[in-house]
C-alpha cells in the first residue's frame, strides 16, 4: 500500500500526505471565515455609532447612502424600519456564525447563514462596486458555499458528535 508506514487503517483514515491535505483543505477558509466574523460582530456590537439610527459612521447613515444604488432597495428600506434592531441582528447573527464555524457546531447551518449576511449586503451595502469583483461581499459568499456543502467534518463538535452517535467514542 502506497503510504503505508504500520499500523490499521480506519476506513476513512488518510493513507497519504497528499491524502491528508485533501482531508483537512477547508480548514484554514473555516478558521479565516470563523475568525472575520466573530471579529465583524464584536466590532458591530462594540461601535456605538455604528448602532445609532443616524449620525457619522452609523447603519442608519450607511443604509440611507447605499438605498438608491441596493439592487434590492426594499431589503434597505426593512433595514432603515428599524436601523438600531437590524445592527444588533446582523452583529449578533455574524458573531454566532463566527462561533458556530470555528467551533464546527451545526457547521453547515453556520455556513449557511454567513452565505446568507454576505448575499445580502453583497445585494445592497456593496452592490455598486464597480467593477463587480471590487465588492468584499461577493468574495464572501462565494467562500461560504463549500462549507456549506461540506459542513465541518474534522476538527469540529459535528465529528465529535457523529462519533458519539456512530459508537466510536
Amino acid at each position: 500500500m502506497h503510504g503505508y508506514r504500520g499500523g490499521s487503517y480506519g476506513l476513512d483514515e488518510p493513507r497519504s500526505l497528499r491524502d491528508r491535505a485533501r482531508q483537512y483543505a477547508l480548514l484554514p477558509l473555516r478558521i479565516f471565515l470563523g475568525v472575520t466574523f466573530v471579529y465583524a460582530g464584536l466590532d458591530k456590537l462594540t461601535d456605538n455609532a455604528f448602532l445609532s439610527a443616524s449620525g457619522t459612521g452609523s447603519l442608519g447613515e450607511l443604509m440611507h447612502a447605499v438605498r438608491d444604488s441596493a439592487a434590492i432597495p426594499g431589503l434597505v428600506d426593512l433595514a432603515l424600519k428599524s436601523p438600531e434592531g437590524f445592527g444588533y441582528a446582523l452583529a449578533i447573527g455574524e458573531l454566532l456564525v463566527g462561533l458556530g464555524t470555528l467551533a464546527g457546531l451545526w457547521a453547515r447551518l453556520a455556513a449557511l447563514g454567513g452565505a446568507l449576511i454576505s448575499l445580502s449586503l453583497w445585494l445592497t451595502v456593496s452592490w455598486q462596486s464597480t467593477p463587480y469583483y471590487y465588492g468584499n461581499d461577493l468574495v464572501y459568499l462565494m467562500a461560504w458555499l463549500p462549507l456549506v456543502l461540506a459542513g465541518a467534518p474534522y476538527w469540529s463538535l459535528d465529528a465529535l458528535r457523529g462519533n458519539r452517535r456512530g459508537g466510536r467514542l
